[in-house]
């Protein structure tokens, strides 16, 4: 069973996953994290920013792979993930920016930028921490309901409701692109550690059916079912239909701090 916690706010989420995400570079100076784009993630990038900042930690050789890039949209483009890894990760964290990955987005490259990124991440020796968020239909990263579940960084066509969902970045729906490339499934769980974030109500649908539900490619995010090592930080709202909500937060407020997270 993955480790849930439940926090009040999403604050405090997003706080902890940042002690995370440096904690590792403690421990491996040269740690690869895996960096998802989007709302989830903006406010565990400026903790981390706070955190590197405040005592000083070293991440000259921390290297990072971003989960995925629209396809076709200009590298300068404010939507663009390379842009947003670029506002929120390389500037404000201050990671080295030629160790900092995406996938090519561009027409000219796709038939092999899927193995072309598989082969970069597997050079970097795998991610060690991969922060995830999860969509209203259970997608990761762009695996869309559906998804193979032992699937590699690939080009996927976006459901309407996901496009629906990311309309509001840009003028309209008519602008947000049909396909992305991503890191598969399969991509995912290969690394060592997984930390899911998620807020609000809307997304206590997809909580409940990644965590307590069935493993199905019908919910991409229960995969993570599988993994030996994933932490999911929810705050009330996204934890409000858990079954199991009591359980998870005895286990955390009991559990023995030699454990860590």
């Amino acid at each position: 069973m993955a480790e849930v916690i439940i926090v009040h706010s999403k604050n405090d989420a997003t706080k902890l996953a940042a002690n995370i995400f440096v904690d590792v570079v403690r421990q491996k100076p040269n740690a690869v994290w895996g960096l998802a784009t989007g709302s989830t993630p903006v406010m565990m990038y400026k903790h981390i920013a706070n955190i590197v900042a405040n005592d000083k930690i070293d991440i000259s050789q921390v290297q990072g792979f971003a989960l995925d890039e629209y396809v076709g949209l200009p590298k300068g483009h404010p939507e663009s993930y390379t842009n947003f890894i670029s506002k929120n990760v390389i500037k404000q964290i201050g990671l080295n920016p030629r160790k900092v990955h995406l996938p090519s987005g561009d027409m000219k490259y796709l038939a092999t930028s899927g193995d072309d990124y598989e082969v970069k991440i597997k050079a970097a020796g795998g991610v060690d921490v991969q922060i995830l968020g999860v969509g209203t239909d259970g997608h990761i990263g762009f695996n869309e309901p559906g998804s193979s579940l032992a699937s590699r960084t690939r080009i996927k066509t976006l459901t309407e409701q996901t496009r629906e969902d990311n309309s509001r970045f840009f003028n309209s729906i008519d602008e947000v692109p049909i396909h992305c490339i991503t890191q598969g499934i399969g991509t995912i769980m290969d690394a060592r550690h997984i930390v899911l974030l998620a807020f609000g109500e809307n997304k206590s649908d997809a909580i409940v059916k990644a965590v307590e539900g069935s493993v199905t490619a019908a919910s991409p995010a229960s995969a993570i079912q599988l993994h030996p090592h994933v932490t999911i930080i929810v705050d009330d709202a996204a934890a409000s239909k858990l079954r199991y909500r009591s359980y998870y937060k005895w286990a955390y407020l009991n559990k023995p701090k030699w454990q860590g997270i």
